[in-house]
């Protein structure tokens, strides 16, 4: 009760970005494309269209690209069942062309073509994040956009929005903070629940259930969804459980949960499009010295690459620095990935944390936290932490205990 009571009290803030601030977005691009001499933004991505646009679809084979000219209406252009849809998530999209269906008899980028035709953009040049036009998933195929308009000029400009994207906004921060609230939420549900001889879905389901639902009546109807195939919260396993542990990316578990298990959990929550990341390392049952002593030297290794996150430096001194304690501690050949990537919302985005990147660290930046060891057989070892890069150093987002006593579940 008490943390319903808490979470109330956070609710009197937006769930969403605002108007305004998508408005600044599309200013900011209609800029840049000055800058760079260009006469139109064509997008095909659905996030990008979303975080230009707050309007989020569900990308399948139909083609879909939002096109935004330094001058005139922002326009959209795809199937014709989202022409009802756009209006109740945007008022930022001006102009909306649709076709069909696909194929169709006349095919998708024909009549992409013809809209941009329609206006005066045939023979401009167009920055895009897709040469080809269309997002080319779930089975489609198609003539190149650059080839029904040979008169415009086509420039790759995929850097535009990714570029934006780097430097979280307060709007975007708050969101990620309050995703954070209920990541907990449903972790601390995860915890509660798990036992062994039930399953790993048995527990997530039942903890992401419980989480989403007190999440849902708590926030009310000012909470949404945003993005497809999320959910308001969730906490799981995703199979690594046991031995499969030491696979970083698992998908299932072939058995029950037993006594002895390593589990590498993971849990977040869908707020206005954004996510944290949190993951844990928890013991079912009294963790062996050798679990104790892989455990401890992970957490050293985090904390060594919390450090390293402060401003102006390079995102390839956080992957050596975790990198480094890991190697002294005798564990080279136990790394599967790097330390950690960007965060917003996607679940991975840039900066990556990675040695081959010496780009630099800026505030605003919001990156996940996340050395692990893994060795095949016997378990994986990896916490994983949401951290906002500030001018005056790292300041953790996720909160969830990180000693291996809280992250014990006693049998």
């Amino acid at each position: 009760m008490r943390f319903i009571e808490e979470c109330l009290l956070g609710t009197m803030v937006r769930l969403s970005i605002d108007e305004s601030e998508y408005k600044q977005r599309i200013e900011k691009v209609r800029r840049t494309l000055s800058k760079r001499q260009l006469d139109a933004l064509y997008i095909t991505n659905s996030v990008s269209i979303f975080y230009m646009t707050g309007y989020s679809h569900i990308a399948t084979e139909r083609p879909a690209a939002l096109v935004i000219p330094l001058e005139n209406e922002t326009t959209f252009m795809g199937p014709h069942l989202e022409i009802d849809h756009i209006p109740l998530k945007t008022r930022l999209i001006e102009n909306i062309r649709t076709y069909f269906d696909y194929p169709g008899k006349k095919h998708p980028i024909e009549h992409f073509a013809g809209f941009l035709r329609d206006m005066n953009l045939q023979d401009k040049s167009l920055g895009t994040d897709n040469m080809s036009g269309a997002a080319g998933i779930w089975g489609y195929a198609g003539p190149p956009l650059t080839k029904k308009l040979p008169e415009a000029k086509f420039v790759l400009a995929r850097d535009i929005i990714e570029n934006m994207r780097l430097i979280k906004s307060k709007e975007e921060i708050r969101l990620i903070r309050e995703s954070s609230k209920w990541a907990n939420l449903a972790h601390t549900l995860l915890q509660e629940y798990t036992q062994p001889r039930l399953w790993d879905f048995e527990v997530s389901g039942a903890a992401s259930y419980e989480a989403s639902t007190i999440m849902k009546k708590t926030l009310g109807s000012g909470y949404e969804v945003q993005r497809w195939g999320r959910s308001p919260a969730s906490a799981g396993f995703r199979g690594q459980v046991g031995k499969m542990s030491a696979i970083p990316h698992s998908i299932s578990a072939k058995r029950p949960l037993r006594e002895g298990d390593v589990l590498v959990t993971g849990a977040g929550a869908e707020v206005g499009g954004y996510s944290c990341e949190l993951e844990r390392t928890m013991f079912l049952g009294e963790p062996t010295p050798k679990q104790q002593r892989y455990f401890k030297a992970m957490t050293r290794a985090q904390d060594e690459a919390f450090k390293a996150l402060t401003p102006n430096a390079k995102c390839s001194s956080v992957d050596l620095a975790a990198s480094k304690l890991l190697r002294k501690s005798g564990f080279a050949n136990l790394m599967r990935h790097h330390t950690g990537h960007g965060l917003g919302l996607e679940g991975h985005e840039r900066p990556w944390l990675d040695v081959g990147n010496d780009s630099i660290l800026q505030p605003g930046m919001v990156v996940s936290c996340e050395p692990g060891i893994y060795e095949s057989g016997f378990g994986g070892f990896r916490h994983s932490d949401t951290v906002l890069i500030t001018e005056h150093g790292p300041q953790m987002i996720t909160y969830y205990p990180r000693d291996l006593e809280s992250l014990i579940i006693p049998i």
